[in-house]
Formats: C-alpha cells, sequence, structure tokens
C-alpha cells in the first residue's frame, strides 16, 4: 500500500511512510484486520449519522428524500408487513407479507422482523432499523478479517473499511447479507475448501443476482488453469444450494420465492439505469426491450470476462475479472439503484485498484446519491427538486466512473509484468524482473516466449486455491 501515491500522500498526517533505512517487520494479517476493523468504525459511523433526521421522523414524509437519509429496509418494515412475523410470511397465501427480494434476503427480512419488540410503530421502524445496523456492521467487518486474511497485502482491506460507498449506502438495504456471502465464497476458494465455496456462492445467489457473475469468473479462470474438475465441485454445490433455497421457499410461499424473478422480468428501466434516459425525455422504452438490453449486458459482461480471463498473457485474479463482469452488469441493467454500489467495494479491494481510481468512482457515487434523492423529491415538488436532465447527466457521470473502473483494472489485468519474489522476501514482496533474468530457481519468460510457459512464476492471485502454480491449459491469442 506504501507504493499507493494516494496512501504515501495521506501517511504524511502520522509521519509519512517509512523511510529507505527503516526496519521492516513483518506484521501479522489478523494485527491488520483489527486496525482496519477500528478504523471502520469512521464510514460505519458517518452512515448511521447520515439517517440520524429520518430516525426522528420514523421514515415518513418526504423530508427523508430532502435530508438524502433514506433507507429501504424502515419503509419496507411498515409498508410491506414485515413486523407480522416470520410465521405469516411462510404461511402464504394472498395475504402474506412479500419483500419482492430475494428468497434468502426475504427470508433474512421477516426473520429481523419478527425480533423487533411490540410497540408503538415508530419505536418499531427505530428498532428495525437498528438490528439491520448491527448486522450490517458485522457483515462489514466480517469481509474485512476475510480479506485481509486472503491476502498477502492485507492493507488492501482498507478499501472496505475506509470506503466512501459504505458509508453512503451500506445501511440502506439488505445488500450486505449477500456482498459478504459472495466474499466468503472467494475466501473459501482460495482455501482450497471447493465444497464451502460452493455452499457460501449458492447462499450468496439466493440472497443476490450478481453472485453468479463470481461464480462464472472462478470458471473462466479454471478453464485456462486447467482446474474444472474442482470447478466442478463448486460449481454444482453451488446450484444445489442456491435450487434447494428456492425450493424450500416455493414449498412454503411461492410468490416469495419466485417474485424478485418475475418483479424483475415486468419492471422497466429504474434509477441509475442508462435505459431511463429515453423515459426523461419523455420517450419510454417498452419493457421488452428494457429486458432485452439488460439480459444482452449479462452476456457482453461474460464474454467480455471470457476475452480478458482467457486471452492476458499473465493469468488475471478472480477479483479483477469479477469486478469487469460486475461492473458491466451494473451500468446495463435496468435499475441501477444506490446500495448495488456496495457489490463493487470488496471487489474493488480483492482487484488491487489502486486508491485515485476507488476515490474518483467514489466521487461519481456521492454525487448520484445525492442526486437521485433530490430527483425523486421533485415529484412532490418539483421547483425544489433536481430537474430530469441534470439528473440524466449526473447518473451518466456515475457510470462513466464506473467504466473508469472497470477498464483501470482491464489495464491493469492485461499488462501485468511477470513478478518474481526474491530468495528471502517476505510474501508480498516481490519486484518486476527483468526479462531473461535468473533469480534462485525460478526464471522469468524471454519477451518472446509463449505466455503461460515461465518455469516458475510467482502466483499473482491470492485466491486462486486450486489454481495456484498452475500452467496454463487454455489460452486464447488474438492476431
Amino acid at each position: 500500500m506504501a507504493s499507493d501515491p494516494v496512501v504515501r500522500a495521506a501517511s504524511e498526517v502520522i509521519g509519512g511512510p517509512p523511510g529507505r533505512y527503516a526496519a521492516h517487520r513483518g506484521q501479522r494479517w489478523q494485527v491488520t484486520a483489527a486496525i482496519l476493523s477500528a478504523l471502520a468504525a469512521v464510514p460505519l459511523g458517518f452512515g448511521i449519522l447520515f439517517r440520524v433526521p429520518c430516525l426522528r421522523t420514523h421514515w415518513t414524509g418526504t423530508e427523508q428524500f430532502w435530508t438524502a437519509c433514506y433507507a429501504d429496509l424502515p419503509n419496507a418494515f411498515r409498508d410491506a408487513g414485515l413486523g407480522r412475523g416470520l410465521a405469516a410470511y411462510l404461511q402464504g397465501g394472498p395475504d402474506a407479507p412479500t419483500t419482492g427480494q430475494p428468497p434468502l434476503t426475504g427470508f433474512l427480512l421477516m426473520l429481523v422482523g419478527s425480533l423487533v419488540p411490540d410497540g408503538r410503530e415508530g419505536t418499531r421502524i427505530a428498532w428495525y432499523f437498528a438490528l439491520w445496523a448491527v448486522i450490517t456492521t458485522v457483515l462489514v467487518l466480517a469481509m474485512i478479517w476475510m480479506v485481509s486474511g486472503s491476502l498477502r497485502r492485507p492493507w488492501l482491506a482498507a478499501h472496505i473499511a475506509l470506503s466512501p460507498v459504505v458509508a453512503l449506502v451500506a445501511f440502506i438495504s439488505a445488500d450486505a447479507v449477500g456482498v459478504a456471502l459472495a466474499t466468503a465464497g472467494m475466501w473459501a476458494w482460495g482455501r482450497r475448501r471447493t465444497t464451502a465455496a460452493g455452499v457460501l456462492l449458492g447462499l450468496a445467489m439466493a440472497a443476490r443476482s450478481y453472485p453468479v457473475l463470481v461464480l462464472l469468473a472462478i470458471g473462466l479462470l479454471a478453464l485456462r488453469a486447467g482446474r474444472l474438475r474442482e470447478y466442478r465441485w463448486t460449481a454444482g454445490y453451488a446450484l444445489l444450494v442456491f435450487l434447494a433455497v428456492v425450493a424450500v421457499t416455493w414449498l412454503l410461499n411461492p410468490e416469495a420465492a419466485t417474485s424478485a424473478y418475475t418483479d424483475w422480468a415486468t419492471a422497466g428501466p429504474g434509477y441509475g439505469s442508462p435505459w431511463l434516459l429515453p423515459q426523461l425525455a419523455g420517450y419510454p422504452l417498452p419493457t421488452g426491450t428494457v429486458t432485452v438490453l439488460s439480459v444482452s449486458g449479462w452476456v457482453l459482461a461474460l464474454l467480455l470476462g471470457a476475452v480478458l480471463a482467457l486471452s492476458a498473457p499473465r493469468r488475471p485474479t478472480i477479483g479483477e475479472i469479477s469486478l469487469v463482469m460486475v461492473g458491466i452488469v451494473l451500468v446495463t441493467c435496468k435499475s441501477f439503484t444506490v446500495q448495488s454500489s456496495l457489490w463493487l467495494v470488496p471487489l474493488v479491494a480483492l482487484a488491487a485498484v489502486p486508491w485515485r481510481d476507488h476515490l474518483i468512482w467514489a466521487t461519481g457515487e456521492a454525487v448520484n446519491f445525492l442526486a437521485v434523492w433530490l430527483v425523486i423529491a421533485a415529484t412532490t415538488v418539483p421547483d425544489r427538486g433536481l430537474p430530469g436532465p441534470w439528473y440524466a447527466a449526473i447518473s451518466m457521470l456515475r457510470v462513466l466512473a464506473v467504466l473508469w473502473l472497470v477498464v483501470s483494472v482491464w489495464l491493469q489485468a492485461h499488462d501485468r509484468p511477470a513478478r518474481v519474489a526474491e530468495p528471502d522476501a517476505e510474501p508480498g514482496e516481490e519486484r518486476v524482473a527483468e526479462p531473461g533474468e535468473e533469480l534462485g530457481e525460478e526464471r522469468v519468460a524471454e519477451p518472446s516466449a509463449e505466455p503461460g510457459e515461465e518455469e516458475e512464476a510467482v502466483e499473482v492471485d491470492d485466491l486462486a486455491g486450486p489454481m495456484h502454480g498452475a500452467r496454463d491449459a487454455v489460452l486464447v491469442r488474438f492476431s
């Protein structure tokens, strides 16, 4: 992290980076994770402070938009009947409460609603938000520990602990559940626990849809590394767990099992989507067209992910391929909600994105965060809210910020030089080697060597797991 110019500049407030003759002592990753967990109190604390105005009004009226403290969780508790308890949710029927969320997320929303004590509605809403604030905080801390424990440079988890995006969107919805499960699945794969990785990714897919892309990213890299046998177990368990969650929920409440997917198929474009721009201009796209465009985004993400995974000179990392694919899906989806940005936060850490690019992206997210509430508020007070054309421009700046991340990671993965480690170097202290240089028993390929023909290159991906050190079995070259 000290090589990052933003980090070096920020470290001046505590004395600056280590000097040339400073002694470098190894530090256990647990210490790093503990420090970052303490620092995470800053964005998490701001995230709670942002919602104080709404806590006072119990998320009623339009003030929640003017003060930018809106959150889905308390509104869903009041409007979707989450306080009726888990029994009412599971019994099904026309009077059963519905969440419109994937089955696992819907189940957890109702479960937490069952824990809210009886009392006045405003007090119960505050309780519900408080419970989810605790759950979200624990999940963010868990992601910090998993990422720190997975990487040779555990300080990269600071991208989670200190991310402005976490402060803005972590407490809006229950998305942190799916994000944490997907991160846990990648952590398990990196530890060669293929069965656990499949189970965790299956649960993540039952909580959010985007972990499908993480599973596909692992599959593309496993194809290149010739490790499809191990991947088949992970993919099989993921699919089995996902279908089991859907099936069990469907037996108890069919609408709860499928509503998230049927609602998506029949929905038009939502806030943040580029497909909303024609509607803002007075020429809305048909729902079917929007659905085709959104599905095309998934196809495009898979194709570009495959190109990068199978053609880069060095095998990219799981974090890099996942971030490229998830970023493309986000900017082409039907609705790019503000809370969806949380999906990218652990991937930014795992892909080792420079802090400059992280902050550029976070700035776009922050401006859009304010704009979306003002444009929603404009539906009630047009003269005071944000005009549609202004919102259209700002939302597209956010799309460009996400694409900036995607391009940055693409170039980083595609242009990565061969790296070798000194014989006595600490993990993560590799250096760029000169072409043809001999170093101990490791050799860096000559510029004319075929990609993948290095004798022993240091594994770039800390989450490679079963792919660790594998030679390329499938490599695509474009002439």
